[in-house]
């Protein structure tokens, strides 16, 4: 054999495993991706198929808290248009989590309802967030 035929079946080799390993990691990666919709964009494009694991991000709506039995807690989700989102959610939410303040929601809608349940719930801060610790150790004079 001609060492550039040696060389074309190299590059082609080559070329083969690159192109294989990229189509395994964009399946790998299309199966595990969670989508991000905002209110807005459920109201157009519609709801994604019931039981498929969604982000849902916004701001939690001011009045908007409930709290159910036990740790069951009920809020909507809005992102400054006119459309929103009820969610549901059990557990224990995290510290920054209240009214008016940045939230992701991962979960799934119902089979047949509008509810969205929710199964971890991020809380988002702005950039002026500061530990509790810190804030106290700021309000005290010094000595």
């Amino acid at each position: 054999m001609r060492a550039r035929t040696k060389r074309l079946y190299a590059v082609g080799a080559a070329s083969l495993l690159v192109l294989s390993s990229l189509g395994l990691a964009f399946v790998a990666l299309g199966q595990r991706a969670d989508l991000f919709y905002t209110p807005q964009m459920l109201v157009e494009r519609g709801q994604p198929e019931p039981g498929k694991r969604v982000r849902l991000g916004g701001f939690v709506q001011s009045g908007s808290l409930d709290y159910g039995e036990g740790a069951e807690l009920f809020f909507t989700v809005e992102d400054g248009s006119e459309a929103t989102v009820r969610v549901t959610y059990t557990g224990i939410t995290p510290d920054l989590f209240r009214e008016g303040q940045g939230v992701v929601a991962t979960g799934r809608f119902g089979e047949s309802s509008d509810l969205f349940e929710a199964e971890q719930i991020l809380a988002k801060h702005d950039e002026n967030y500061q530990p509790r610790e810190l804030r106290d150790l700021q309000a005290a004079p010094a000595s």
